[in-house]
């Protein structure tokens, strides 16, 4: 499974009527940069009343997502994890980090979705950093019948 982030341009009337061009984020689960947007641009059409463009894909680098039951959280944390490992070479303690992406609606919320994600973990972990990114909602990869 590959992330991959997407950004959106386009119009987007204001709440005082003036329209303002906007970008907006999303992490799609595709197989290649064009699979990326092409199902970026087939999930938004529906929402979209006038033109808009991909402005960008790259890559994202996620480990794994944990989604929260709570179906109001609008927010998405990026959280880098250590894992606690030993060096076979030299015998010592080293941490190799992953990024993980958190759907939450508060910060405090999402360490606790992602340590009950975590809880059947057999190594030791510790949660280094958390961020709130831009990304507004994910899209997974879909398997159409041929």
């Amino acid at each position: 499974m590959e992330w991959f982030e997407c950004k959106v341009k386009y119009d987007k009337t204001q709440e005082d009527g003036l329209i303002k061009t906007t970008t907006e984020s999303y992490l799609v689960d595709a197989l290649s940069f064009t699979e990326a947007e092409e199902t970026i641009i087939k999930e938004m059409e529906p929402y979209m009343s006038g033109e808009f463009v991909v402005s960008n894909i790259k890559r994202a680098r996620v480990a794994e997502i944990f989604q929260s039951p709570d179906t109001t959280a609008d927010r998405w944390y990026r959280v880098k994890v250590g894992f606690v490992s030993i060096d076979e070479k030299s015998g010592k303690e080293k941490i190799v980090t992953q990024q993980d992406m958190v759907q939450a609606c508060s910060l405090q919320e999402a360490i606790a979705v992602l340590e009950k994600g975590m809880s059947g973990t057999l190594g030791d972990y510790k949660i280094l950093s958390v961020t709130e990114t831009a990304i507004l909602d994910m899209f997974l990869h879909k398997v159409e019948d041929q």
